[in-house]
């Protein structure tokens, strides 16, 4: 059990470092960074339009089919980069199975792109 935890050891340290590091900055950019918010700074930004309504106002369901298809893609990134690295222990049976994982997505995004959901009009 010892021998087991000391492999970790190295994550362990790495983790403290990266957390320490990364307070150790952001507590440096509020004391060493300007705060002057000005109209402009304090204008909408993400939607382009001022908040008027309720915040559960209806939005055009197109917002969430261009966040579906991202974490689509996203996730089929997320399992293309461990099957690279590990396509020559895996043979051929890891390259079909992954082929058919791809063409599942491209057949979807195939049927996506038919039905008009990538268009923005």
């Amino acid at each position: 059990m010892t021998e087991l935890l000391t492999e970790y050891l190295p994550i362990l340290i790495f983790l403290m470092i990266a957390i320490g590091l990364a307070a150790v900055m952001v507590i440096a950019s509020l004391i060493v960074g300007t705060q002057r918010p000005d109209s402009e700074k304090l204008s909408a930004y993400e939607c382009g339009f001022e908040a008027f309504d309720d915040s559960r106002g209806q939005f055009d369901v197109r917002f969430y089919l261009v966040a579906i298809l991202f974490i689509i893609f996203d996730l089929e990134v997320a399992f293309l980069f461990p099957w690279a690295i590990s396509l020559g222990e895996v043979g051929a049976f890891g390259f079909w199975s992954m082929m058919v994982f791809l063409g599942v997505l491209t057949v979807g995004f195939i049927y996506e792109w038919n039905k008009g959901a990538l268009e923005w009009e």
